[in-house]
């Protein structure tokens, strides 16, 4: 890619910043009480996290690799297809668009905090949490649906699309990650999509909040950042 840093930053900041909003979003439509989404259910959330991510990968792909996740983007460095050199420019591109997008979602839903009571329903809006708390079992949840998410990418850069639709591949194999592996931890697959939300939700004023669980922080942080660079790991061993 021939664009500058600092071109490929602003690129990981508005597509980070877009898949947050509409993710985040529509897990806000579907959690937070009146809601016109409200109950809509999985299926929903599913769907809107995977077209949130086309949409960003769409608004980024012309500045930035649009990788939008730091598990995606120490994955791509194993592989060869980023330099280490703009690892660390990119996910603090990242973590400020996933910061931004969760400080736009309060703003929108901003009356709907107060009518909301249930603290956990107003941190799922921001930030991933488990169906069922067993911290070695949620990680590796986390492992596993990161390991897939990031061996399909590069796969998918091993086929030839035509112009223009290779982010429409990329929402469907969130879709699917999502329905599919989605159950057990909320699938962040991405550190930047839960810490950045999450940061946001433990400084913004939120009515009705409780703490940010910062117990299980570290787990959509770490597993998806050990899934991805295993992914990676296996692709380069494979003889192709």
């Amino acid at each position: 890619m021939d664009t500058s840093t600092t071109t490929q930053v602003i690129g990981e900041i508005i597509g980070t910043l877009i898949l947050v909003l509409l993710g985040d979003g529509v897990v806000a439509g579907v959690s937070l009480r009146k809601s016109k989404a409200e109950g809509a259910g999985w299926v929903a959330i599913t769907l809107g996290w995977g077209a949130g991510v086309t949409i960003g990968a769409y608004a980024a792909g012309y500045m930035s690799f649009a990788h939008l996740n730091p598990a995606v983007t120490i994955g791509m460095a194993i592989a060869g297809n980023i330099g280490w050199n703009m690892v660390v420019p990119y996910i603090l591109g990242q973590m400020i668009g996933a910061i931004l997008g969760a400080i736009l979602l309060y703003i929108h839903y901003y009356p709907h905090w107060k009518e909301t009571e249930d603290p956990a329903a107003i941190l799922g809006t921001f930030a991933t949490g488990p169906a069922i708390r067993s911290l070695g079992a949620n990680l590796i949840s986390e492992i596993i649906g990161t390991f897939m998410l990031v061996f399909a990418l590069l796969a998918f850069g091993m086929n030839k699309f035509g112009e223009g639709l290779n982010p429409i591949a990329v929402g469907i194999l969130i879709l699917v990650i999502g329905l599919s592996l989605g159950g057990t931890t909320g699938y962040a697959i991405n550190p930047a999509r839960d810490l950045g939300p999450r940061l946001a939700h433990a400084f913004l004023p939120i009515p009705n909040k409780g703490d940010s669980d910062w117990g299980y922080a570290w787990v959509p942080v770490l597993g998806p950042i050990i899934g991805g660079s295993l992914a990676a790991l296996l692709f380069m061993a494979l003889p192709i």
